[in-house]
């Protein structure tokens, strides 16, 4: 089965006792019992619904996984994941990730003797200088959110082949679409499906994809066991968003494509990046590894005046200023004061997110009044 077609059919058949085509939403928290433990393959909500399974499926089909689990928010799914860790184990992860990553990671689980290291990962050597017998994990966003980095998961997935380390990717901002990060190494693919895998900015959901079952296991039981479980509805939702994935992302990627190239031209913008320019440093890794380079834009403005990036983010039209991506239609977002503020001033410039730097989700509307409008705010600094 081609991707295009598991998008609209994996994991999903018609309801045997109606025929209705689409996944129903099973608006139920139980199940009817035969007698004490002879039940249809579902007996709490929590634990399992016929809606939410139907979508685990078609995930674990798109990533070429063998098992989905899907959770009530992407932080929910990192929580799920790290669960998986032990008092004393250490992670290595990229230091350029999203801002609630980073909180998570820091003010949650470093209490509970989990230790976190942060270190830029298109650099190798950097990962083997941190390596050692207490690393159980390494984290891995790319691109990465949000200075699109992007890091290379088979070489990484070739150095830690031989320890007992978990190889996790957070795939939200590439989608299934456009790379399988399962098929390059990852042992664990997650996502949060608020975004892309959503697509129309109308539901909050996370999801955690594997091949191995013992890994599932303990995934399903930590699922289970805390139930941060997403609603029927919104597994719906997300269903139905997935089916136009390819038909979303392909235009995603035009119009990131000319928004880069406008803005590379701009006389009022420092830097742009975008894996897709050839001057981006990861360019050719993303070529290797990715159908697409994504519909995300992070660019700063010369002189790197926050009054500058405020005035910027706040004078748009047809991109709206608001927390999140992925939607059809266009968002723009200011990573130091909002996805970002959880990271210390010190530790997010090292990284390049400075106050002058701007985020894009470009959507699907018309490039040119797209183009129009970055110009028009642009304009007024």
């Amino acid at each position: 089965m081609k991707f295009s077609t598991k998008l609209i059919h994996a994991g999903q058949s018609s309801d045997p006792s109606t025929g209705a085509i689409m996944t129903p939403i099973y608006q139920t928290s139980t199940y009817k019992q035969k007698s004490p433990g002879d039940f249809k393959g579902f007996e709490y909500s929590r634990t399992g619904n016929p809606t939410r399974q139907a979508l685990e499926n078609n995930l674990a089909a798109l990533e070429g996984g063998n098992y989905g689990l899907c959770f009530g928010s992407g932080l929910a799914a990192i929580d799920a994941i790290v669960k998986t860790l032990s008092p004393g184990d250490e992670v290595i992860s990229t230091n350029d990730l999203y801002g609630g990553s980073y909180r998570i990671f820091n003010s949650i689980f470093q209490k509970y003797g989990i230790k976190f290291h942060f270190t830029r990962m298109d650099c190798i050597d950097s990962l083997n200088n941190l390596i050692n017998e207490k690393t159980r994990m390494v984290w891995v966003e790319t691109p990465t959110n949000p200075m699109m980095n992007i890091i290379d998961i088979n070489q990484l997935y070739n150095l830690i082949l031989d320890k007992d380390i978990l190889l996790v990717v957070d795939n939200t901002f590439a989608t299934p679409y456009l790379q399988k990060p399962l098929e390059q190494g990852a042992d664990i693919v997650m996502h949060s499906l608020t975004k892309y895998m959503g697509g129309h900015s109308d539901v909050v959901m996370g999801a955690v994809i594997c091949k191995d079952k013992k890994l599932a296991d303990k995934l399903f039981h930590i699922q289970n066991s805390c139930g941060a479980v997403p609603g029927p509805m919104d597994c719906f939702l997300v269903l139905r968003g997935i089916k136009t994935l390819h038909v979303r992302m392909d235009r995603h990627c035009k119009n990131a494509k000319s928004i880069a190239n406008f803005l590379e031209s701009h006389q009022k913008i420092d830097k742009v990046y975008w894996p897709g320019l050839v001057n981006h440093k990861g360019h050719e890794i993303a070529k290797s590894q990715m159908l697409g380079f994504g519909g995300m834009i992070s660019f700063t403005l010369k002189g790197n005046k926050l009054k500058d990036a405020i005035s910027v983010v706040s004078n748009m039209n047809y991109f709206t200023l608001a927390e999140s991506l992925g939607g059809v239609e266009s968002l723009v977002g200011h990573p130091a004061s909002m996805t970002h503020a959880a990271i210390p001033k010190e530790e997010r410039e090292k990284t390049g997110v400075v106050d002058s730097l701007i985020r894009l989700s470009v959507g699907l509307e018309d490039i040119e009044d797209l183009q129009k409008d970055l110009d028009q705010a642009l304009k007024l600094i």
